[in-house]
């Protein structure tokens, strides 16, 4: 059997899929396969890197760091501004992301991790869904994780990318694809919410996003093999508080997020025996 983990995006709220893995390593389920888009290619390269459950007490860490916060900026109006006034594309530098990935990645290479790891993006040049599947990590996950107009497209080899959850935020199609007949998929909660029409104007991306996201996931959520097991662990901790505007720079309930989805996701595994 060829176990893959699936861990989508969602930013800040992707602490729930910390709890999510410690759920599953406490009960031995490790992966074969890890597949990450956006913050889940920083989740899942932590887990590639360290398939066991000791990758959870740095997972924690990471995620409860302050210095992790920073990487967003403390004071978006102020930017906000500055970046309209000067035809900007995005609102946040992403040097200090990086140097957060460089620190913990350093030059690690998808070939030295003992598990299969891939990361998707969107490629602005090709308008694809890209694979980063060898190399350098820290370039493939600032690509993976560079979220429209909050970071700049980031550049690898020739091509730009941006986020890639714009493409494929929960790849569990391609899981399937590379031979996986048991997955996991670690999503943030966003998938559970009723969607609402927008009512400002910086709502009506998020929703067009959310859409566009959820019925990917859902058609190939309906086109999974009999033969193949699919398992979406829940996640707690969120609520519509998540769909305001700052959330996204919003890290004071991480660890009520990780709590809640180990919690909820300790119980779904118990109930399948």
């Amino acid at each position: 059997m060829t176990t893959a983990f699936v861990l989508g995006g969602g930013g800040v709220l992707g602490a729930a899929e910390v709890g999510m893995l410690r759920a599953m390593f406490e009960i031995g389920i490790g992966p074969d396969l890890v597949l990450g888009t956006s913050v889940g290619a920083l989740n899942g390269a932590m887990v590639a890197r360290d398939p066991t459950p000791a990758v959870i007490e740095r997972l924690t860490e990471l995620w409860q760091d302050t210095s992790t916060a920073r990487a967003i900026s403390d004071r978006p109006f102020r930017t906000v501004r500055r970046a309209v006034s000067s035809g900007g594309t995005h609102l946040y530098s992403a040097a200090f992301i990086q140097q957060r990935l460089v620190e913990e990645f350093g030059t690690a290479t998808f070939e030295d991790l003992p598990v299969t790891f891939q990361v998707c993006a969107a490629s602005i040049e090709r308008a694809a869904e890209h694979w980063f599947t060898s190399g350098p990590l820290v370039p493939a996950i600032m690509a993976s994780a560079a979220v429209p107009g909050l970071l700049p497209p980031a550049k690898v080899g020739d091509e730009h990318y941006l986020d890639g959850g714009i493409v494929n935020s929960i790849p569990l199609g391609r899981a399937i694809a590379l031979g996986a007949d048991r997955v996991f998929v670690l999503q943030v909660g966003r998938i559970d919410r009723p969607l609402k029409p927008p009512q400002r104007p910086w709502e009506v991306a998020r929703v067009s996003f959310e859409i566009a996201r959820r019925h990917r996931f859902a058609r190939e959520l309906a086109e999974v093999p009999d033969d193949v097991e699919v398992h979406v662990l829940p996640a707690r901790g969120t609520s519509a508080r998540d769909d305001s505007l700052l959330a996204h720079r919003d890290f004071s309930r991480v660890r009520t997020r990780i709590e809640a989805s180990y919690e909820a996701s300790r119980d779904y595994l118990t109930a399948l025996g």
